[in-house]
């Protein structure tokens, strides 16, 4: 797979990080060709590698589910480790968007993409992903990037923008204005016609029908429902629930523990880490030095395990695309000297106050 292709031009970018960033993708390339040439499986097997990991974490979840029913699991251990199960969909996911399995075979493709799709339907549909996603790469940190600034990069940390992170509906509902804008600005660097710019806002619209409106429904309904118990019992207030109404709680309620909220502590695991670990605003365009940082501290380990060490190897991808998540896992501590000194920032947690700028506010 031609890794180089997908790359962003580095002919505008100046000349100290074109030649760092030259250094790192040819070190992770060369990296990459001696880890398959002493494991030549790992190239000859990847569909069949993708398709174990598909399968493996469905059943898990599905068994996890079936732990919870019967009461073998409680909720509060069914729920991370449905979350984790889930967060390998979520790497395959990208793996598919970038065609790392059945390249040549799309019926297969999809089918994976319909399955991670299905476990995991608090996200957009990952057919629309995959524009976005491509696009990221091309933009990555500047203000057209729709996949990144919709999951808070770039805002001010607060309040909002912790509830934003972990919920997909509410990064849209608290700040609708700015989701236009972002979107508006996304279309009109994308699309080539008018025709097209009215396609990709359609596609857009439904981006997260029906499996996200169904999902979101289920899962607000569920916090709305327990949340307004809880409060009438915190004021006194006896309230007696209709029997309709419990049952049909009863079973929105083991969605919640089987699904829903698995889905939610995993994505504000991977959009805490990827919106912060992502920088924006003041990103040379295609300047890949740039765009990321890796976080090596101990402090983000429980949120690494819910989305594969993602800060920890997500930047070697930006460099060189073709090596799956796993891939890139096994080869990033061996390349984080060679990083490092080329630039890359490590642990730079002064980014949360910066609304992740590379440099710190102008004084006045």
């Amino acid at each position: 797979m031609n890794a180089q292709a997908r790359l962003p031009s580095e002919g505008r970018i100046n000349p100290v990080d074109a030649a760092r960033s030259q250094r790192i993708r040819q070190g992770i390339l060369e990296a990459g060709n001696a880890l398959r040439a002493r494991q030549p499986w790992l190239e000859k097997h990847q569909n069949a590698i993708g398709m174990a990991i598909f399968w493996t974490s469905i059943a898990g979840i599905l068994g996890n589910a079936w732990a919870y029913y019967t009461g073998v699991m409680s909720w509060w251990m069914a729920i991370p480790v449905a979350a984790f199960f889930m967060s390998l969909l979520h790497e395959l996911e990208h793996d598919l968007i970038h065609m790392m399995y059945f390249r040549k075979n799309k019926f297969w493709n999809d089918f994976m993409l319909a399955g991670v799709w299905l476990f995991r339907p608090s996200t957009i549909s990952p057919w629309v992903r995959r524009r976005l996603h491509i696009h990221h790469h091309k933009v990555s940190g500047t203000e057209s990037d729709l996949e990144e600034r919709g999951i808070t990069n770039g805002e001010k940390w607060g309040i909002r923008r912790l509830l934003m992170t972990g919920d997909n509906m509410l990064a849209i509902y608290l700040r609708p204005f700015a989701t236009y804008r972002m979107t508006r600005t996304f279309i009109r660097e994308v699309a080539k016609s008018k025709a097209e710019a009215h396609a990709i806002a359609r596609e857009n619209v439904l981006g997260y029908f029906p499996l996200g409106l169904v999902n979101y429904t289920l899962w607000h309904g569920f916090l709305v429902y327990h949340a307004g118990l809880f409060a009438a019992s915190a004021l006194g207030m006896d309230v007696t629930v209709p029997a309709m109404l419990q049952n049909v709680m009863h079973a929105v309620s083991f969605y919640a523990v089987a699904i829903a909220a698995p889905n939610a502590l995993r994505t504000f695991c991977l959009h805490f880490v990827s919106s912060n670990m992502h920088y924006y605003g003041d990103v040379e365009k295609g300047n890949i030095v740039q765009q990321c940082q890796i976080w090596t501290t101990p402090w983000a380990i429980p949120l690494h395990l819910f989305c594969f060490n993602f800060a920890g190897t997500h930047a070697l991808h930006h460099f060189v695309v073709r090596d799956p998540f796993y891939v890139r896992q096994w080869l990033a501590p061996g390349l984080y000297p060679l990083m490092r000194e080329n630039g890359i920032r490590f642990n730079d947690f002064g980014t949360f106050s910066r609304a992740n700028r590379l440099a710190e506010p102008a004084t006045a």
